[in-house]
This record gives C-alpha cells, structure tokens and sequence, in this order.
C-alpha cells in the first residue's frame, strides 16, 4: 500500500490543528496552552487560538478550574461509523475522572448489557481514604437504584411493565411504586435521578443517561458517595456537573440526532 501524494499546497492551520489534536490524545492528563505550545514548537497566541476553535467545535474540552484541555466527545459524532462501544469507554474516562475528583466521589460508567442488566465497563475514584468501593465487569439489575430510573424513564416501556420490572427487584429501603414512577418523569425533566439510599442505606447515587440516536439508554453515569458527605448545595452541584457531561456525550454518540434533551 502506498502513501497517499502529497497536496500541491498544505493547509498550515488545519495540520497544526491535528497536530494539537494528536497530541491531546497521546496526553495521559489534561494539560496547560503554553505547555502545548512548547512542545508542538507552535506560536503562543496560534495555539490559543487553535485551542479555542476545537473547544467550541467540541473537540476539545477546556477545564476552566485548571486552565487545561483534553480531548472532547465531539470527536465520537465524527468517528461514529467506525468506532465500537469500547471506544465510547475511551472517551468517557477522562470525563468519570474529572467527576470523581470534582466532586470527590466515584464515579462508573454501566452499559447497557441483556437479559435487562447493565454491567460496570469503567469508573474511577478520588483520592479520598474514605470512597465506595466496586469493581469492573460487577452487573446490576437494569431498573434499580439512579440508573434505574434513568433506564426507565427512556425505556419505551408502559407503566405496567416498568411495575413488574422493579417489582422483582431487591432494595435495602425500596421507594413506592409511585415515588419511583414520580422521580422517573423527573429524569425526563432535569436529565438525572437520585438515590437517596434507597438502594444502599447511607449511600447516595446521582446518575445520568447517555442516549442514542433512537433516543434509547445505552449507557448511564454514575456518581457514588456517602450520604454525610454531601450538602445540599454540593449535591445540587454534582447532579447539573454530571448531567451537562451525559448531555454532550448523549449528542455525540447519536451523531447529533438526539437534539432535544431534559427540557431543552
């Protein structure tokens, strides 16, 4: 196989723009213009400005807190024909990473999986002592606790059906059928669910749901933590974080098909 020819002229802004972009994606950790800048032997201000158009074509992320960049999910809406599941993995780490470490909690990532379970394909934890532990591979059932109602409330399913699914389900403080039916439209509204130790007494879970191009669950966030370590106000902050992240993931896996999101 044989090169392909060089073009009569280059466009200098767009290699330089892969450039950036190819190294983003080589980069373990999010990081710093002047440091790109340096070691892709490129103009300051060129860089910044480069950084600046990925960021609003998605991308790019910048992280305003640490005045770094990584790599974006509009990436996933341009390689979608090609790209397999695992690669949605991929892209979400650095996301479930910047959660965890936010919000210090941990943070997993559950596909949708069948016989209506959905199973841990990643996550990713603070550097607090004190964090909920799990494991990769763990499956749950796909109707319990936060996830669960994100599940449902994109399930396509009837009122009756979502009933004799969760009634087989096993809670440490289950809700009634009507309060979870109540939060379920809720996901539907805001776009997240809580648990609010439903599931595991004194734990407390906020999940999102990544949807595709039919508007169906295929994947969901999941934010864990203990319930004494959350106000109101911190609470309130990590369900709007984790939400906006399943959003922007929701419109690149569904190449921009799924528009209309949680009241929006």
């Amino acid at each position: 196989m044989t090169d392909a020819p060089l073009p009569e002229k280059l466009v200098g802004a767009l290699s330089s723009g892969l450039k950036v972009l190819r190294y983003l994606a080589k980069s373990p950790n999010p990081v710093g213009v002047t440091r790109i800048a340096k070691d892709l032997e490129l103009n300051a201000s060129t860089c910044f400005n480069l950084l600046k158009t990925l960021v609003h074509e998605r991308l790019v992320t910048f992280e305003e807190s640490t005045k770094t960049y990584s790599m974006g999910l509009g990436l996933v809406e341009l390689a979608k024909g090609s790209l397999e599941k695992a690669s949605y993995v991929r892209m979400m780490r650095p996301h479930l990473q910047e959660l965890a470490t936010r919000h210090n909690i941990t943070t997993t990532l559950w596909q949708v999986s069948r016989d209506d379970r959905v199973v841990l394909v990643d996550l990713a934890e603070s550097g607090s002592t004190l964090r909920v532990h799990m494991s990769i591979g763990q499956r749950l059932p796909m109707y319990i606790a936060a996830l669960g109602r994100c599940m449902a409330a994109h399930s396509g399913l009837t009122t009756m059906e979502i009933r004799r699914k969760i009634s087989e389900l096993r809670w440490e403080d289950g809700p009634s059928f009507e309060t979870y039916m109540s939060e379920v439209e809720q996901v539907r509204q805001l776009g997240y669910a809580v648990d609010h130790g439903n599931y595991v007494r004194g734990v407390i879970t906020v999940s999102s749901p990544i949807l595709d191009s039919q508007g169906r669950p295929l994947m969901a966030v999941s934010a864990v933590g203990f319930s004494t370590q959350f106000s109101q106000n911190s609470l309130q902050a990590l369900c709007e974080d984790l939400r906006e992240r399943c959003r922007e993931a929701t419109l690149a896996v569904s190449g921009g098909i799924v528009q209309k999101l949680w009241g929006n």
